[in-house]
């Protein structure tokens, strides 16, 4: 009888041996790229505008390149077996050949940097935004757990942050967006085929990393846990990578691609690299890391409207009141909650000061948010709505805030601390 290929494991046929090999045959040179045309098309072919959109968007990349060049030393210490090793050494080597591709670009093409590598990132820097020096510090602090803690688990939480997070979700979304638009208005031809070179590197990074995440699930029953914990804490600042300077769409729709376009693939990027690993996003341990519902595309419309909204990413200013957006931020409250660590069914009521009341009903297995007061809620906290939001961005500790009276509950604190798991860490 002829088994279905449907569960089949896309991984079964890929050995650290043959990744290896394609590293070998995948060779080219960043430094012998001839950029003279892409000097004069970057003059005469691009808008002013254009010219600074593209800067931005090729900034991030310079700056993570030469981030994960310097990052990769403690996970090929932490590898279990030299094979891995190896290919990691592979890795290293191409991080630090795309490095060299930008800071070529940025020299020779766009007038910017200096005698020295370091003289070309301390030009782009103030490209930065928020979400990048959110993901890429969370990269240089993992770095440094990694060498401290080179086990099995951490291993694996440091692989999702790099080679699922970074490179599938970011940085493979924003390849796709630049060799896009340069390909149809046929632009850069120098830079357009190092970005398609730096493509196929990570392509087969990327292979590795699922790969590995997949043998290290098998290695130890804690790797689940770790992966939930890492994209927790660190997806929301992921999302903020590509909101644009003042939030101003432009720096996207400029080249034919819109915020929702580049979400929704990165989205779709992640779901499927963790479901190829045997670890399914929607199916990890605790409460939810992606606590938004719907499809790739409504997530990314409801992810945007949160951002805007001022209820994750960066704080700009105190967050929206509005009814519609609150009752996005309590859905998402309620998905938020793990709903199978509660002790007993019960409700959760919030009370603000400066903004209408919510309650979120948990029972064990589902919850349910909604407008208004609850009938005899189990428990019952009052702080403003501005703080409140800021405790679910992870920009403050509610423990703090309780502590200085900020933040006040009432009822059955019991229940509370019986159920303690259900609220994200």
């Amino acid at each position: 009888m002829e088994i279905a290929t449907a569960t089949r494991n896309p991984l079964a046929d890929v050995s650290y041996e043959d990744l290896y090999r394609r590293w070998e045959h995948g060779q080219w040179s960043s430094t012998e790229l001839d950029f003279s045309t892409d000097s004069e098309e970057w003059q005469t072919e691009l808008s002013d505008f254009e010219r600074r959109a593209a800067l931005w968007n090729y900034s991030l990349f310079f700056w993570g390149e030469d981030a994960v060049t310097d990052g990769l030393s403690p996970y090929i210490d932490a590898a279990p077996l030299e094979e891995q090793k190896y290919f990691l050494a592979t890795q290293q080597a191409d991080e630090a050949r795309h490095a060299v591709f930008f800071n070529r670009f940025m020299k020779e093409v766009v007038g910017i940097g200096g005698d020295s590598v370091s003289d070309g990132l301390k030009a782009i820097e103030p490209n930065l935004n928020w979400g990048f020096r959110e993901v890429f510090g969370r990269l240089e602090t993992m770095c440094a757990e990694l060498r401290r803690n080179p086990s099995i688990p951490r291993l694996a939480a440091a692989v999702t942050l790099y080679h699922v997070v970074i490179e599938a979700t970011l940085a493979q979304t924003g390849q796709h967006f630049i060799t896009s638009y340069l390909t149809e208005r046929d632009l850069l031809p120098a830079f357009r085929s190092g970005m398609e070179n730096v493509a196929a590197d990570e392509q087969r990074h990327i292979a590795f990393g699922v790969k590995l995440l997949s043998d290290l699930r098998e290695l130890d029953p804690e790797v689940p846990a770790a992966v939930s914990d890492l994209l927790r804490e660190i997806l929301p600042a992921t999302v903020s990578v590509i909101v644009p300077p003042g939030w101003d769409e432009r720096y996207l729709t400029v080249f034919g691609s819109t915020f929702e376009d580049i979400a929704e693939e990165g989205i779709v990027s992640i779901l499927s690299k963790l479901r190829s690993a045997g670890m399914p996003l929607d199916e990890l341990p605790g409460p939810p890391p992606f606590p938004v519902a719907g499809t790739p595309r409504q997530r990314a419309e409801r992810t945007k409207r949160l951002l805007k909204a001022g209820y994750i990413g960066e704080k700009t200013g105190p967050p929206s009141a509005g009814s519609e957006d609150m009752g996005l931020l309590f859905d998402a409250v309620a998905a938020g909650l793990d709903s199978g660590a509660v002790s007993e069914p019960g409700a959760i009521q919030w009370e603000f000061r400066d903004a209408e009341p919510w309650h979120v009903i948990v029972t064990n297995g589902s919850t349910r948010a909604a407008r208004g007061r609850a009938d005899a809620p189990r428990l019952t906290l009052k702080t403003t709505f501005e703080d409140f939001v800021d405790v679910v961005a992870n920009r403050a500790d509610p423990r703090l805030m309780v502590a200085r009276g900020r933040l006040r509950a009432r009822g059955d604190l019991r229940w509370l601390w019986k159920s303690r798991r259900m609220f994200p860490v």
